[in-house]
């Protein structure tokens, strides 16, 4: 089979942010002035009181202190909880083709790759801004790239499954440089009224260049060794937003529209789902699970990705094993586990092995076992 690698990494990220303390300045005063707007309803046992957030309940939740988002003053208005962004002229660029034309410029830059090089761009994400034209194909006029570009959602496992599918497409001639893009602005689909998830998520996007081996001049090239995709029906972390709501209206604006979750359910079925398939993995490639230098985990929370990794390893994984970026970035979707890739990987040596794996809703979980050249 045909040696793939990854060149080239590239990161977007929003001039923005926003600290726990500022987030729950917001949301304290949202849920003052909803409580007093209810209190006859509240008083009447009607309804019940909204309870304060607080930023050590956060971090010790999901190890979260900040995240990057693409507006800041719509989503800290107590009025609004809500990015504030303009639509756009058709003849703009749109969002995630600015968000991800910075991302893929480091990426070519750092594979040493022009828009000539490339033959496909795969827009991977767990939210689009729009149906059509796919923001791909947008991205690749922007880049001046000829070929093929197209959207894909695996909700956080777009990268991995994304990364899959510009490997197949390489394996099968279908193409021989693929860029693969992450534009996630998942404060966009965050209810920023619900107290349990208010805090998860933050705004980013991420690049990978994808070509085979013998077209490859990078100084860091990364070979995929394996890959692996799975999928697991569940409805324990949902979103029902789509173009078939205004067939009733009854279901407009309410919280399944956005982001919803049963967060220990999550945590209970996905983390052994995860450590399994990785476990599963590393024996068929008969690699042992010390041998791994790195595990570039999705960034959705601290204590899963402590939990995997300890279960992987068989012991408590060191801060340079299993690198954190949720702390700085937050869950920032398909995009979290590229951006601990893009990070920490410069300490590797020639022959080092490491897995990058993402997981959520759907459930699927990805991972791509990656060796250093």
């Amino acid at each position: 089979m045909t040696d793939i690698v990854i060149s080239g990494t590239g990161l977007y990220t929003p001039r923005e942010s926003i600290s726990n303390a500022e987030l729950v300045a917001s949301y304290n005063t949202y849920v003052d002035l909803y409580n007093e707007e209810n209190a006859e309803a509240i008083a009447a046992g009607e309804l019940p009181p909204l309870q304060h957030s607080s930023a050590e309940f956060i971090e010790k939740a999901s190890g979260i202190k900040s995240r990057y988002v693409m507006n800041k003053s719509g989503i800290l208005d107590p009025r609004r909880m809500a990015p504030l962004l303009a639509e756009r002229a058709n003849e703009e660029p749109s969002i995630q083709c600015e968000m991800s034309v910075a991302a893929a410029t480091e990426a070519m830059a750092q594979a040493g790759k022009k828009a000539a090089d490339i033959d496909a761009v795969i827009v991977a994400a767990s939210n689009l801004q729009r149906p059509y034209p796919a923001v791909a194909v947008e991205i690749q006029d922007a880049l001046g790239i000829d070929g093929f570009g197209f959207d894909m959602n695996v909700a956080c496992s777009s990268a991995t499954f994304g990364i899959q599918q510009a490997r197949d497409m390489i394996a099968t001639g279908s193409a021989g440089c693929v860029l693969m893009l992450n534009p996630e602005i998942c404060t966009g689909h965050l209810n920023f009224r619900d107290r349990d998830s208010h805090f998860i998520f933050g705004d980013v996007c991420t690049a990978v260049i994808v070509e085979r081996a013998e077209t490859a001049t990078a100084a860091e090239q990364y070979q995929i060794v394996d890959s692996k995709l799975q999928t697991i029906y569940s409805n324990n972390i949902r979103n029902n937003f789509g173009f078939l709501n205004r067939g009733d209206e009854s279901g407009i604006g309410k919280p399944d529209k956005l982001f919803v979750q049963e967060g220990r359910k999550v945590f209970k079925e996905v983390c052994p789902a995860v450590a399994r398939q990785i476990s599963e993995q590393l024996e068929r490639l008969d690699i042992e699970p010390q041998q791994l230098k790195r595990m570039w985990l999705h960034q959705a929370n601290l204590s899963m990705n402590q939990l995997i990794s300890r279960r992987v390893l068989g012991r408590d994984p060191s801060p340079e094993e299993s690198p954190t970026i949720l702390d700085e970035y937050a869950n920032t979707s398909s995009a979290g586990s590229v951006i601990a890739f893009h990070k920490h990987r410069s300490d590797l040596r020639s022959g080092d092995l490491g897995v990058l794996c993402s997981f959520g809703a759907g459930y699927s979980i990805g991972s791509v076992v990656l060796r250093k050249l």
